[in-house]
């Protein structure tokens, strides 16, 4: 079964975004640990992927929240083969003028296909990435797209608690994958 590696952009997803909340659903599910949440380096950043990749022994499915959609991207593109798939949440537009400064090293993300299927989901009012934009990051990445209506940066401060509609369109997006379901583990009730 494909492993989940949680992916949390700048500042870490604290406790109250459903990124962190999904790691509880999943008992195998991994989580970058980069040197920094608030300094970024891009290749600091690589080395922690590379590392999770290599711990995890087997195929990945990559769960990325804003910056670091702009890792995946970059990351993919020296590793073809290291995931089968990843969902891209709220990725941000390096063209905004909210685009934080301390992130300027990921930005210039390759504008290829993704070497795997992968998924974007957006907001209609996400203050770092206008919709537009965001479907183009999806067309250059080779992606699917999903436009979530009005959820601001699809993050805690969207107040969104575990996302429900989210896990289930990660869960399809793994089915599609022919990764199953967690067997073990707790549940989420997603009501």
């Amino acid at each position: 079964m494909a492993r989940l590696i949680m992916l949390p952009g700048l500042g870490g997803s604290g406790r109250n975004h459903w990124h962190t909340r999904w790691e509880g659903f999943e008992p195998t599910a991994m989580r970058l640990a980069p040197a920094s949440w608030t300094a970024p380096d891009l290749r600091d950043w690589i080395a922690a992927l590379d590392r999770a990749a290599a711990e995890a022994g087997e195929p990945l499915v990559l769960v990325a929240h804003s910056m670091a959609c702009l890792l995946v991207a970059h990351w993919a593109k020296a590793r073809p083969a290291a995931a089968c798939g990843a969902v891209l949440v709220a990725p941000p537009d390096e063209a905004s003028p909210r685009y934080p400064a301390e992130a300027a090293s990921f930005a210039q993300a390759p504008a290829v296909p993704l070497p795997f299927p992968s998924l974007v989901v957006a907001s209609a009012d996400d203050a770092y990435c206008a919709l537009p934009a965001a479907r183009r990051l999806a067309g250059q990445w080779g992606a699917g797209f999903v436009d979530m209506g009005r959820l601001g940066h699809i993050n805690a401060a969207s107040g969104l608690g575990d996302w429900p509609e989210g896990w289930r369109l990660l869960s399809a997006f793994r089915a599609g994958l022919g990764a199953p379901p967690p067997q073990d583990g707790p549940v989420p009730d997603l009501r």
